[in-house]
């Protein structure tokens, strides 16, 4: 659903399981930090409402999107959590370069998530412009970042329930 649609920041508590125990990594771009940097107060701030203790979220910086997909096969192989959590951001400029790192790094999250042992959560913003990306990093339409981290512990519980 288009987020325009939906605020990104509404949803029901009483689907969310319960984090306790659970190790969260996240994996942050450094590139267009302003946004970048609500996105993981979002997430972070979400994993601790829903029971995840703060020294079971590891917090590890890259520096642009497109080294997202390395940073989260880095962090699943050298750590043991239980989902990853990738955040960037992306804002079309006047060159193709847009495309070619939206591209790649949506390519390598969605083959990493496949392949790896632990879920991979999608939390790149591809924006326009930069208003679209503040609208969604605690904006007018709420944060990726409270999204990421529902839909971590969701997949986390999702895997352990099979």
């Amino acid at each position: 659903m288009a987020s325009a649609l939906h605020n990104l920041s509404n949803y029901d508590t009483t689907t969310v399981p319960d984090g306790n125990g659970w190790k969260i990594g996240i994996v942050v771009s450094e590139w267009n930090e302003e946004v970048t940097g609500a996105l993981l107060d979002g997430a972070f701030n979400t994993l601790l409402k829903h029971g995840v203790n703060k020294e079971d979220i590891i917090v590890r910086f890259v520096p642009g999107s497109f080294e997202l997909v390395y940073g989260s096969a880095v962090m699943i192989e050298d750590t043991d959590v239980d989902a990853v959590i990738a955040i960037g951001c992306v804002i079309r400029g006047d060159t193709p370069h847009f495309d070619y790192i939206c591209q790649g790094t949506t390519q390598g999250l969605a083959e990493l998530n496949r392949l790896a042992e632990v879920p991979v959560i999608y939390g790149l913003l591809t924006c326009n412009t930069m208003q679209q990306a503040l609208d969604r990093c605690g904006g007018a339409l709420g944060n990726k970042g409270d999204e990421c981290a529902i839909t971590a512990l969701k997949m986390i519980k999702f895997r352990e329930d099979l």
